[in-house]
């Protein structure tokens, strides 16, 4: 009879400090993953809206150099400046990019799949579109520049529950 009821206080304070000890972790967790974003990202990350349909060129234009962005996101391991440009008109939501986009879309969709590979396997890219609510899936291309920078093209909408 001792046992059942020693076994009972356990279970009760088992059931007790669980939810406890859970709502911790988990509050802990989430302040660990801005932290732990901010250090692998190791630079700012800065957003801006834009319309495919506007500039089509620019995009077509980084779409092009897709095998080129490939290798340098593989390679990369540090940079000055990641900005990321929604291009809103290009969203699911939307109906997707322009016909022009599209089009050099298909042309290199093998490329951009890789591309869209390499994103996910560099923690400090993967962490900077995670922390803006950016899927990978929605990667049109990016764009590296001569002063250390990269620009992400995605065909998504800014997160509104910032």
């Amino acid at each position: 009879m001792a046992n059942m009821i020693h076994i009972r206080h356990e279970v009760r304070l088992a059931a007790f400090l669980v939810p406890l000890l859970a709502t911790g972790a988990s509050h802990a967790q989430a302040s660990l993953n801005q932290e732990a974003v901010d250090a692998i990202v190791g630079s700012q990350v800065h957003e801006e809206q834009a319309r495919a349909a506007a500039e089509p060129q620019k995009v077509i234009s980084a779409i092009e150099k897709t095998a080129e962005s490939t290798t340098t996101v593989r390679k990369v391991s540090k940079l000055d400046k990641v900005e990321i440009v929604f291009l809103t008109d290009s969203s699911r939501m939307e109906g997707g990019p322009p016909p022009e986009v599209e089009s050099k879309l298909e042309e290199h969709k093998r490329e951009i799949k890789q591309l869209r590979n390499e994103i996910e396997g560099n923690a400090m890219l993967y962490h900077a579109l995670d922390s803006r609510q950016v899927l990978v899936k929605d990667i049109l291309a990016v764009e590296f520049d001569n002063a250390n920078g990269v620009l992400i093209y995605a065909a998504a909408k800014p997160p509104t529950n910032r």
